[in-house]
Parts: structure tokens; sequence; C-alpha cells
């Protein structure tokens, strides 16, 4: 793809995708027809280039109309956008979800990642394959986590058209699987969302207490079950009363920095440089996460109310909610809550007739898990590929569009809503001193209940693992999931806080808990690690970029020799580790080492 537009011409049905989010082109300079007037002066230029952070979801409109992206398609987006091609191609293979190359209306995208992999996802992609068959018009494509590994193994389908259709198989056998990937409107109906909470209904619990009781379309049903008082008490108490209050709360990021919410709240809301961004980062892609997509399929509203409150904080009047792109049933259930929100004066203009204009905008990714990182999902909306950046400067004074941002995950947001209701101390009270409130938890493996789980930070690892019910064959736990670290077995008694964990010498992470038993091979489970993390490199820095490349080289001669002379190839691994944790820009590569050093070192991976 060079720097300059070539002599490709979109089709009709890509030239429409494009047309439907930007709206007809005025001049020829745009990609309309040429006409006298063109010839005498240019239109577009930087107003155009203005909206460069469109080219996202342009591509996502071919993606979703044709299955793939032509030369043609992308030459025409880039007139409408001022964007070099060479750029746009750039970002376009950035993500697994979008194709530059034709393949078939059908993609179906089948989880390999760890508790797939260990629900028998090698099994079932083979036996799709055979089934489908050569000429299917169906794509077969090894996915990485989808995020129901909950209900592992997990396939995704989805059929480019006007409107694209989806369909989700999980626990996928082959037949409903390609079910799903022969006709979405005819498979099962997926699952509601409260099926993956198994503590449903329970009483004390805070953050998943509507799940499975609220009809997550229902605005009315939100509101009669305590939904936006929360909001009204951020009113009452005027931004820096909201502040001081989830400052004195003692709530930290729940994404795995751990870093103190009020603090970065205060550091956006005291910057003079205006405007101010609130970004939700739903891009939840570590594997074994889910819990963020449970939270929006089944309490949408909460999230929204959540984003209201943080922007009127921190001074910020839109917000950016930035989505999986395999999340599709959490992408429709936001929609609609953003939609009902907005016709009844929750968002808008004038939210709640206060005075202050606040609105949400849903972006989705497309299959990156680098985006994860904050300056990367910025990167991500405004156009540019996903790179992370170097920092300082740090978000909060040149954030997204270069202006102070706040960014927070799911659940962060969400445990804003208890702090302003109960009050800091009432929720300082809970958990630990140092580690207050209460914490998701996302538990899949070898387990009887997988699913979301609630507790105070404090519980230990054994106290979460018998609410799951864990099985017998018991080898290794997985904290914090491919960027975390194992336990082994007899070390249950882990207390599930930020300091408790980091003493343990692992990680809590964004909640991850993934059990093993002896039925599964730790040496190819840790080589699925390295795979996972050499294709989710951005490739911007050294370290990573062949890093990640040789720590998977070195396990894959070491698992085809079954562990066998491995001492060389070892250390060779804690050099490479060490030299992508100290080296690297971000916490990719900063933590691609941390799950096969623990399992050599605590499990004895390789003995």
């Amino acid at each position: 793809m060079d720097l300059h537009f070539g002599d490709s011409k979109p089709t009709d049905e890509e030239r429409a995708a494009v047309d439907a989010l930007l709206g007809p082109p005025e001049s020829s300079w745009e990609g309309a027809d040429r006409s006298d007037a063109d010839l005498r002066w240019a239109r577009g230029g930087r107003e155009a280039r203005d909206r460069r952070d469109l080219l996202l979801p342009g591509l996502h409109a071919v993606n979703d109309r044709v299955g793939w992206i032509s030369e043609g398609a992308l030459d025409y987006l880039c007139r409408r956008l001022t964007v070099p091609p060479a750029e746009a191609y750039g970002v376009a293979t950035f993500y697994a979800m979008f194709s530059v190359k034709p393949r078939p209306a059908t993609v179906l995208h089948v989880c390999t990642d760890l508790a797939c992999a260990a629900s028998g996802a090698p099994e079932l992609c083979a036996g799709i394959e055979a089934r489908l068959g050569p000429g299917s018009g169906v794509s077969v494509e090894r996915s990485p986590c989808l995020g129901l590994c909950e209900r592992a193994p997990a396939a995704l389908a989805i059929k480019a058209g006007d409107p694209v259709r989806t369909a989700v198989s999980a626990p996928a056998t082959v037949h409903d699987a390609v079910l799903a990937a022969r006709s979405p409107d005819s498979a099962p109906e997926e699952p509601p969302a409260v099926l993956a909470v198994p503590q449903a209904g329970q009483d004390g619990l805070m953050l998943l207490r509507r799940v499975g009781v609220v009809d997550p379309a229902s605005l009315d049903d939100y509101r009669a079950h305590g939904g936006y008082t929360a909001l009204r008490r951020a009113f009452e108490l005027g931004p820096a009363g909201v502040i001081r209050e989830v400052t004195d709360s003692g709530l930290v990021g729940r994404g795995g920095a751990a870093f103190p919410t009020g603090r970065k709240w205060q550091a956006t809301a005291s910057q003079p440089d205006r405007p101010h961004h609130l970004v939700c980062n739903a891009d939840e892609s570590e594997p074994g996460t889910f819990k963020d997509r449970v939270l929006m399929e089944g309490d949408p509203y909460a999230l929204v109310e959540a984003m209201t409150i943080a922007g009127y904080a921190t001074g910020a009047h839109k917000g950016y909610l930035y989505l999986r792109g395999e999340y599709p049933r959490a992408l429709r259930r936001l929609e609609h809550a953003v939609a009902q929100a907005r016709a009844r004066g929750l968002l808008g203009d004038d939210v709640l007739g206060q005075g202050y204009a606040f609105d949400i905008e849903i972006r989705r990714g497309a299959g990156a898990y680098i985006c994860g990182e904050e300056t990367a999902l910025f990167n991500s909306i405004e156009g540019y590929r996903g790179e992370p950046r170097s920092k300082p400067p740090f978000p909060v004074e040149k954030g997204l569009f270069g202006k102070p941002t706040v960014e927070n995950n799911v659940e962060t947001l969400v445990n804003v809503l208890p702090i302003l209701t109960l009050g800091a101390p009432a929720y300082a009270a809970i958990g630990t001193e140092r580690s207050t409130g209460p914490k998701l938890f996302c538990v899949s493996g070898s387990v009887e209940r997988p699913g979301v789980y609630e507790v105070p930070f404090g519980a230990t690892l054994g106290d979460l693992l018998a609410l799951a019910g864990v099985r017998q064959g018991l080898r290794a736990v997985l904290l914090g999931g491919a960027a975390g670290g194992f336990v082994r077995a007899d070390e249950l008694d882990v207390p599930l806080t930020f300091e408790g964990t980091r003493e343990a010498g692992t990680t809590l992470g964004s909640g991850v808990v993934m059990a093993f038993d002896d039925s599964v091979p730790l040496p190819r489970l840790l080589l699925r690690i390295a795979e996972f993390f050499r294709d989710e490199s951005c490739g911007q820095c050294v370290p990573c970029r062949v890093g990640t490349v040789r720590q998977e080289e070195a396990l894959h001669r070491i698992v085809e020799r079954t562990g066998a002379d491995a001492a060389g190839d070892i250390a060779l691994l804690r050099e490479v580790g060490r030299a992508m944790r100290d080296a690297s820009i971000c916490g990719l590569g900063q933590t691609a080492w941390n799950a096969v050093e623990s399992a050599i070192d605590r499990l004895g991976a390789y003995e």
C-alpha cells in the first residue's frame, strides 16, 4: 500500500457502507463525481483531517458490510478522511478482526486460549473444519480469548451484511458452532448474563446486586432498584465533593495497575487546559477476564450512570466507551442504554436539569490486546495504530486528542456508585486497610461453578475457590491472567489483596483466577501463553517485539524435547525475560515473562 491513492475503486456496497457513516461526499476531493467547481478550489482539507478519529469506525463499517476491506474501499475511506493510504493500511492490518485479503462473508472465531484450550478447543476446531470442509463459505479462525471463559470452549460467528449478524456458541459443540456460522439468526439464544453470576440474588452484593434482578433493557427497572441515586448525590456534593468521597474511600483501579482513582480524577480536574475527556476502558482482553462483560450485559445503566458521575467530577462533557469488538451483546445493551438515557434527560445538554452537559459515544475495538493499555487505546480512538505512547506526559495532562483525560475500566467506575450511596467511610470499612471495598474475580477452569464472584478484599484464594467448587486433583492456579503468575495447590491461603499477592510473589491483576488440574499439560499451556504475547505485541519496541518471539521459540524447543535438557533454554528464557521486563515500553512486554517464570520457579514445570 503506497502513500498515494491508487486506481482501485470501491464497490457500490463498500461506498454505501462508508457513506452511511460519514454522509455523502461533498466534492470530488472526497470521492464524489468531478465537477467544474472542484477544479477551482479544494474542499475538505482540515475539516476532513479533524475527523481522522472516524477511521476505525469506517473500517468497521466496511468490514461489517462486506466481510473484508479491499484496496478500493480503503482508498475511498482515506479520501473521505484525508488520511494517507499507507497509514490507513497500517491501522487496518493492526487489528485481528479485520482482513485486507478476500475472505468469506462469514467468519467463525473459535477461541483457543487458556480456558478454552483446557476444555477441548483444539478438538473443537478440528471437528468444525472437518464438518464445514472447503468451499463452505465460512472462514474458521483460531482466536485469542473471547471473554467467555465461564462457558468454555467458545465460538463467535460474524456474518457480514446490512445489518451484520452475530451468534455466540458457548459452551460450543461442533454442531452448535457450525449452526451459528451457517445461520446466525437460527442459532440458540445466548444464555442470560445472570448464569455467569453464581451468587446472583444473594444478600450483601454491591457490584453484582442488580445482575439477574433487573431487566437490563429497562431504565425504569434500574431506577426502581436504586439507579441514579448516586448521580443525584453527586450533584448535591459538587465536583470537588465527589472527588473527595472517591479519594477517602480508598478506591484504586481495578484493571491491574491499582492507581488511586481519586488522585487520578483530581489531577485531571485541576488541569487548566480544556476540554477534558473521560474514557471508559471496556476492552478487557486478558485471557480469563470476563467481569466487565457480565456487568455491561447484566447492568448496563450502572455504567452509564457511573460514567456520568466521573465526567461531572472531572469536568468532562463527553465520555468515550471503548468496547471489545468481540462483545456483540454488550454492544447492543449499551447502545440501547445510552439511547434511553439520552431520551429521558439523563444524558445530553442538561442532565437531570442540573445544567451539566454530558454524553457518551461508544467506540468498538477490533481485536487487539494492547489497546487495553490506556495510551494505546487513545491512539486507537484517534485513528492510529494502537501503539502505547511514552510517558510522561501522562494522560491526566495530555491524553485523548492531546487533552487532559481520565481513564478507568468498567469495574472501577461501577464502584463509584456504592461509594456515593453508602458514603466513603462505610465503603472504606469493607476489605482491608490498604485494599478497600469489594472485588470481582473471574473464576474459570477446573471448578464446578465458573463465573464472576464478588468478595471483599482480604478473602483468601481458598475461600474463593470453595465458593466455585474446586475439583479434585488441583495442580495450580493462575492469578492475574496471562500477565500474572501461578501459585501451587498448597498456597491457597494467599489473601486476595494487592499487598497480599505482592508479598506472596504473585499479582492480583484484573481479577483472573484460573484453576488447572492434573489433566492439563502445563508445558503446552505455557507455550500458548507465549504464543499469545507474540501475537499481541504491537512490535513498537525491540525488547518486546524480539523477546516475545525468542520466548516462544525456547518454549517450543522445550516442549518438543518434552522437557529434556531444558537448562540452556531456561537460562535463555530468564535473560530474555529480564530484558523485556526492564526495557519494554509498556506493561505487555514487562509482564510477558511473568507466568512462565512463576511456572518454572513455583511449579517446577520442566522438571
